[in-house]
Order: C-alpha cells, then structure tokens, then sequence
C-alpha cells in the first residue's frame, strides 16, 4: 500500500484513534494514492411490536368497538429473521504533497442509496513546508487544516460509529439513538500540543451546496462548531481523554447535526408502519432507513453540546456521551410561543477485549433520549417530552486486522408515547413499543 501521512488506518489498527495526531505516521516518498474499502454483511432476528401489533406480527386483539382507521394505519411493518442489504464503501486517501493528503470516499452501496453516492471529500495540511516559511513551519508542528465537503468533527462519537459499510470502529451494530453525525461544506483548524486539543471549524450548516435562501426569513448563517479537550496516552495499555464540543447556527433551510446519515440505520425496518400512507404506499427499507433512530427535527436554530469521556486501561474500555441539544424546525416554531424545543442523550460503552492481541471483546451499552419531538401535551401547554432507551450486550472477534466478526442482542423501548385515552386526537405508532433481537455482521476494512 502506499504510504499516507497524518491518517487514520480503515482496519482494526484504527481502533482507539481519534483526531489524527501531528506524528505523520509515515515518510514522504511523492505523489501516492492508497485505494481502501469498508464492507459489511448482516444479519438480524429482530422483532418489534407497539399497541396495535404484537411480537408475532400479528394484530393485538381489538377494544371494544374495535380499532380506528388511524390505529390500523400504525400495524407495524411485518419483519422475520433474514440477510439485510449488503453495504460497501471506498476510500480513496491521496498524498500530494509533504504533510499534505486528500481524502475521498464514496458509499458505492447502501441502504439508502443504493447506487453511488459521494460522502465527500476534504484537503487535510500539516505541513505548509512548500510556502518556505520558517514561522509556518513552526506553527505548523501544533496545527492541522481541513478544507472541503467533509465529517465535521463535532462530538468523538462520530469517531466510533457505522457509516455505511464501514463498520470496523462501531464494536456494537448500530449508533446512537441520537447520530450525531453530518457533512457539510467548511473548514476546521485543528490544534495539538502535549495532549491538549482545541478545534474550531466554520460550514455551510447543511448537508451540499445550496444557495436557496431560507424561506421564511430569506436569510441563513454559517455554523461555529468548536472543541477541547485533553487526549492522554501513556502507553498502549493506558490512554484517556476528555473532550467537549459545542455546534451553534441560528439561521439553516435544511441543518441536519442530528439527521445526516444518508447510508441508514442497520436494523432493518423496527418500528416502522407497513405502510407510510393510509394503506395506499407500502413501507420501505430504502425509504424507512433510518429504523430505530430518534431524529429532534432541529433544522433550524440548532445550538448543541456533546461531552466525551474515554478510558482505555489493559484490556478495559469505557466510552461516554453526554448531548443536548436545543432547536426548532422552522423560524415559525421557534418564533412561535413555546419556542424552541430541547433532547438530551447519554451513553456508556463498556468493554473488555481480551487475546493474544486483544482481538475479542464482550460489550455492553446502555443509551437513553429524552427528546421533546414537537408533540403537545393533552392541554396544550407545552412540548410533550418522550423518552427512548436501548440496552445493548455485543461479542466480537477480530479474526484479522481486515476482518472483524460481531453479533449483538438489542431491547429498546419507547415511553411515554401518547395515546388516546391520554387526551390525545390519535395515537402515536410507537405508543408501546418495543424491539429486541439478535444481529451478526462480517465486516472487511482495509
């Protein structure tokens, strides 16, 4: 393979990094281009259920004077045990100059879109050697500059997640209630030095170009995202760090922080409707791909803050989130007389990997939302506030650095979604819900 500076491998070598360090990792030997993959194959035994359906697939007994229209309409999608949609990235890291590389990858298969679709691509510099200035240089030893339509890097937890196909970093299947997790067009500036971290990035706020306005106030401002933290490796048996980032944009058309996955969710069709419309258009997994996932709608004036916290000490690993989040959908809502609306978020990752070269792990996750979605309570006096949790135990071997085997057994229930008898027009689909079951997935990275 060629070798990258400044770079985070795409296999089990990946695992445990974070921002890429100002060690360039590599010698430069000229122009080289290093073509890579992310590959996953799962399968799941999932099963789901809600006040109208049971765990069977089969409608729950009618109350008297039997089911409304609306409540039929939220019989769930009828699932069994089986293979999902194969997913695949490639990745295309370049090395054109000294300290200077490109990065390019493309979702060649997903759940969502199964034809090609370019995530994005950025300019990563950390040397500005060409420009013959020695105060550059110098400065340059602590700094790292990323350009382009990228991952922004709010939050660590988008460093551990699935994205498409690559799935090598996530040690349990799916991502947090609450992804955060989003491209957009920007910039970022990066600074390192004896394990302090501070970064602090400037976008577009939205997920591609637009110069569309936004039309109720025709107006949009960019988005601040900003981080700091302490990152702290002793050896390869101790590393720990602390970080907390915050994301603001007052003005958006279409901000997706919270909603910017276009691969989808990796359980396939839980807790969706078998059908979208009134028994007229039949649920889908490439249109329902987000299954499972809990979106705020926080597309305008979105201002939020996440709080990371890892461990890694012998064979024992603790990751920890911490969101929240405040936002509307529209300037409407938010100028409206509740206003904004608010979510929070907490997750814990334990795990214990263990081997010749800790190359089997056991798990366990435990992820709460507490989200205000935009539904008002029965006497309307403010935002109706739900609450979604999931417990997650997972096992994984990876055989090869390239080649990583994981299963997990999922419960996650919904709460304290409405009813009728709770004062409400109709009842809310997840009212009731529940999922449980058990995923495998193969997963190459390379």
């Amino acid at each position: 393979m060629a070798p990258i500076q400044y770079w985070r491998p795409y296999d089990k070598s990946g695992l445990g990094i974070f921002e890429t360090s100002k060690d360039s990792g590599a010698a430069f030997t000229g122009l080289a281009v290093r073509i890579g993959g992310g590959f996953t194959q799962g399968y799941q035994m999932l099963s789901h259920e809600n006040y109208v359906t049971n765990s069977d697939g089969k409608l729950n007994e009618a109350p008297a004077g039997g089911w409304l229209r609306s409540d039929s309409a939220n019989a769930l999608y009828k699932i069994g045990a089986g293979f999902n949609n194969a997913s695949a990235n490639l990745n295309i890291d370049a090395q054109l100059a000294r300290g200077v590389r490109m990065n390019l990858v493309l979702y060649l298969s997903a759940r969502h879109h199964q034809e090609t679709w370019v995530k994005g691509g950025y300019i990563q510099i950390d040397d500005l050697g060409f420009l013959n200035s020695s105060f550059l240089n110098d400065l340059m030893q602590y700094l790292t500059i990323k350009v382009g339509h990228m991952e922004i890097n709010y939050g660590d937890a988008h460093f551990r997640r699935s994205d498409g196909g690559s799935t090598i970093y996530n040690p349990f299947i799916e991502n947090y209630l609450i992804d955060a997790f989003t491209t957009e067009i920007g910039a970022d500036l990066t600074f390192q030095h004896s394990g302090f971290l501070a970064v602090l990035g400037l976008t577009n706020g939205e997920i591609k170009g637009n110069i569309v306005p936004l039309a109720d106030t025709l107006d949009k401002s960019p988005a601040i995202y900003a981080k700091l933290g302490y990152d702290g490796k002793v050896n390869e048996d101790f590393h720990y760090r602390i970080t907390g980032s915050m994301y603001t944009q007052s003005q958006s058309p279409r901000n997706t922080l919270f909603w910017g996955d276009r691969t989808g969710s990796n359980y396939y069709m839980v807790m969706e409707k078998q059908y979208s419309t009134y028994n007229t258009v039949q649920s889908s997994t490439t249109a329902q791909a987000w299954s499972g996932r809990i979106n705020p709608n926080f597309g305008n004036n979105v201002t939020a803050f996440e709080f990371n916290g890892f461990l890694q000490f012998g064979g024992l690993e603790l990751f920890a989130t911490y969101d929240m989040a405040t936002g509307a959908n529209s300037p409407a809502e938010h100028n409206s007389t509740l206003g904004d609306r608010s979510m929070s978020q907490i997750a814990a990752d334990l795990l214990y990997r263990f081997g010749d070269s800790r190359n089997f792990y056991l798990g366990a996750r435990y992820n709460g939302v507490t989200v205000e979605e935009g539904a008002l309570k029965a006497d309307k006096s403010d935002y109706l506030q739900t609450n979604v949790s999931r417990i997650s135990f997972a096992a994984g071997w990876y055989i090869l650095d390239q080649l990583f085997l994981k299963a997990e057994y999922m419960m996650q229930n919904y709460n304290d979604y409405p009813a009728t008898a709770d004062g409400f027009a109709s009842n809310d689909y997840r009212n009731g819900g529940k999922i449980s079951g058990l995923t495998i997935q193969a997963v190459v990275g390379f």
